[in-house]
């Protein structure tokens, strides 16, 4: 293994902050690409990538023109980019994959780097609970209420997209609760039963948490997010590392 593997999430481009404007967050994450682009054989982005998404037939949100372009710069160069879709961009269709090259997720995948197994995922509507959440997760995904949400001009879907999204907010602890009261440490356990993972990674909880789980061997982590950590995590010939990026 001579290169690494990237992973990263919840970037939320698009939601201003007190501590920081979206245009900030974007030029520190498009720095933080070009760090790793030399030594990433792939890089896996979690969801969350924008705060509120929404792809018309000829219309996508504007902005993100210079992180759009980073992403375009490392499938240009044949390094495979995964994005998955989060609660903030579900409605993701074919812009990313066809004008950019990536190779687009709605649900967790399986899969094996370098003879590891992996689960990854954004995490959302995963493991027990949350049933409002996921019934609202089954009516955005249902392609008529897609349908009939693209019949609103983009001059009042847009915004209307954008309203709802800093409306919403998670209703899960700002805390790592304990593997008895983490849901997605529950959903591992739960996969574990069943198959052997070396590791599961996911996103959505905006909390950097490595935790190895009840066989003693395997690791469910999360990336953060980058509102508050800057993290992401690393895969090398050295292992897995959970990662602080410090321009």
């Amino acid at each position: 293994m001579s290169k690494a593997i990237f992973f990263a999430s919840d970037f939320h481009l698009g939601l201003d902050t007190a501590e920081q404007t979206s245009q900030e967050r974007e030029k520190k994450i498009i720095q933080w690409m070009s760090s790793i682009l030399e030594e990433a054989e792939a890089l896996y982005l979690l969801g969350d990538l924008f705060d509120y998404w929404f792809e018309y037939t000829a219309v996508i949100p504007k902005g993100y023109v210079r992180f759009l372009a980073k992403i375009a710069e490392f499938t240009d160069r044949g390094i495979p980019v995964h994005v998955f879709t989060g609660n903030h961009d579900m409605w993701m269709f074919d812009y990313l994959v066809t004008e950019l090259g990536v190779q687009l997720h709605r649900q967790p995948i399986e899969v094996t780097l370098h003879h590891k197994r992996f689960l990854l995922g954004h995490g959302d509507g995963l493991g027990p609970g949350d049933h409002g959440y996921k019934f609202i997760k089954k009516v955005f995904a249902s392609p008529i209420n897609q349908w009939l949400y693209a019949r609103l001009h983009p001059n009042l879907g847009v915004p209307l997209m954008k309203y709802f999204s800093q409306q919403s907010s998670d209703k899960q602890n700002d805390y790592f609760a304990g593997p008895e009261k983490e849901w997605l440490t529950i959903y591992a356990e739960e996969r574990l039963r069943d198959e052997h993972f070396d590791y599961f990674i996911f996103g959505h909880r905006h909390l950097t948490i490595d935790h190895t789980l009840s066989n003693g061997r395997s690791r469910y982590l999360n990336c953060g997010d980058w509102l508050s950590y800057d993290s992401y995590i690393k895969y090398d010939q050295t292992g897995l590392k959970l990662l602080t990026y410090s321009p």
